[in-house]
């Protein structure tokens, strides 16, 4: 650590946190230091707050820590062993770092290395609600100029959403069914809506489905109508157990389901219909073999998830946020990003 000081927002107990002053970041062998401009808050930071993270219970995290794992910002500095090249290039990063050695790593797979660190969530790697973070630099993923801060902020949950989407596998055409118009569930509908399906999405509050036909699905239903349809795929994008066996019962026969949402607890599937029916399940950990493609889709504007960000807020409104707070004149959106870089 330098001597300099960066502003930071540290979770201390659940429902507890401050806007600390802590040391700045110094870029170890193989790490770079990135000046952060912009952050998405997370569910997962959510749970945080509260304590509900399962990490917590299982001892991969602890407090106090530093949340954030949905970033972008510029390299500020590189450590020893790191391409020079990376100093002053803008970035957004993987959250799953693997150990690299492992089977699992030396596979390709270092996104559920047994003994990986996620930025910001597991492992006491510190994260991206702070003036300043550190990563690996293979961490790293470049931003063209097309993409900007907010794009580069909405790559990580983009990641996952077209993995999910992918895992779909729709035909152009064929009818899917996304359960849960949040940040994840509409990002998977505007992945599959470029993939040439037609979309359906399921929802709890008439807001969310307003929304989602703003942003021009037709096809938005509460869960209690949902139409006697054929869908070829059902994607799960919520919290709720009860959702997982409904995905399996509406999807068509020979279709496929994918699993992205996580409920708080456990989540049961009759697997005799997904024998009977024969039917494909897929479940989806992260965004990161998909970030490269992400960042091409929004570079290009086959995807453009800005819509979704609601407001954009300093450090010391964090808490706030995570606390389910609306900040004053946000719009319809489901995310809120933060600019560390703002002032109290």
């Amino acid at each position: 650590m330098s001597g300099r000081l960066i502003r930071a927002f540290v979770l201390t107990a659940p429902g507890a946190y401050e806007v600390q002053e802590v040391p700045a970041p110094v870029a170890g062998p193989g790490e770079v230091v990135v000046d952060v401009e912009r952050v998405g808050v997370c569910g997962t930071d959510m749970e945080f707050f509260t304590g509900a993270m399962a990490y917590l219970h299982q001892g991969h995290s602890t407090y106090p820590m530093r949340p954030g794992h949905e970033w972008a910002g510029r390299v500020a500095a590189v450590g020893e062993g790191v391409d020079p090249g990376w100093a002053g290039r803008r970035v957004m990063g993987d959250t799953m770092l693997g150990c690299g050695g492992c089977r699992r790593c030396l596979r390709g797979r270092q996104h559920v290395c047994e003994k990986r660190q996620e930025v910001g969530i597991r492992g006491a790697r510190d994260g991206a609600l702070a003036e300043q973070l550190a990563v690996p630099a293979f961490s790293l993923h470049a931003l063209p100029d097309a993409v900007d801060a907010a794009l580069g902020a909405l790559v990580e949950p983009g990641g996952n959403a077209l993995r999910a989407a992918r895992a779909a596998a729709p035909l152009p055409g064929d009818r899917a069914l996304v359960l849960g118009p949040g940040t994840i569930g509409l990002l998977v509908a505007m992945f599959l809506r470029a993939a040439g399906a037609e979309v359906h999405l399921m929802g709890a509050t008439e807001a969310s489905l307003s929304f989602a036909r703003d942003l021009g699905f037709r096809h938005v239903w509460p869960e209690d109508s949902v139409p006697d349809l054929p869908f070829d795929a059902v994607v799960d994008a919520t919290n709720a157990a009860h959702l997982p066996h409904t995905a399996v019962e509406l999807v068509e026969p020979s279709g496929r389901v994918v699993y992205i949402g996580l409920a708080g607890g456990p989540s049961r599937i009759d697997t005799r219909a997904l024998v009977l029916k024969d039917v494909t399940a897929v479940g989806v950990l992260s965004g990161s073999p998909g970030l490269e493609a992400t960042i091409r889709a929004y570079a290009d504007g086959t995807v453009d998830p800005r819509p979704l960000v609601a407001a954009t807020v300093g450090l010391d409104q964090v808490g706030p946020v995570l606390a389910g707070e609306r900040p004053a004149g946000a719009g319809p959106g489901p995310k809120i990003h933060v600019d560390p870089r703002r002032g109290p």
